[in-house]
């Protein structure tokens, strides 16, 4: 039997429990599963790629998740040249409501098409469904108290007060 490798991209700016939940359920799933920090250039990134990284490598390890899974990040080229360089056939994508689904489904028939890597969309765990990184941001960033929406290696950097949001 192959390894069953997928990945599962987003800017995690910063890691949500959604985030997760989303990855703990993708290395139940599969063999192998790449977290995969990437630049998004229509947006403008609260932390640097590497300090999103490490967050990610902190939550994971605390979370003890099943299975490998490895967190990296890409910031130049196609997401599904990512995928075809780990032999991965499947990217997963969480998807909290229909505006979600909107966005995601024309990358997922494009990736497609470029590459044969199918998307898988995971719904998320209702205790997750309405908080996103943005929401968690403009939270941080006016004082408030994050720690239900996400992972504790992610309250104790924004709690330290470490960065300027």
């Amino acid at each position: 039997m192959s390894n069953r490798i997928a990945v599962v991209p987003g800017s995690f700016d910063p890691p949500t429990l959604g985030h997760l939940d989303v990855i703990r359920r993708s290395a139940e799933l599969y063999d192998t599963v790449h977290v995969l920090v990437v630049h998004n250039p229509g947006k403008e990134a609260m932390l640097p790629i590497a300090e999103r990284q490490s967050l990610l490598e902190q939550s994971i390890a605390e979370a003890e998740l099943p299975g490998e899974v490895i967190v990296a990040a890409w910031s130049v080229g196609l997401l599904v040249d990512y995928a075809r360089d780990v032999n991965a056939s499947v990217l997963v994508k969480g998807i909290r409501s229909q505006i979600d689904v909107a966005y995601e489904t024309p990358m997922a028939i494009v990736n497609r098409h470029l590459a044969a890597v199918e998307t898988v969309f995971l719904l998320p765990d209702p205790a997750h469904a309405l908080v996103s990184s943005s929401l968690v941001r403009q939270v941080a960033g006016l004082g408030g108290d994050v720690s239900p929406y996400v992972p504790a290696a992610v309250a104790r950097f924004l709690d330290t007060g470490a960065r300027d949001i």
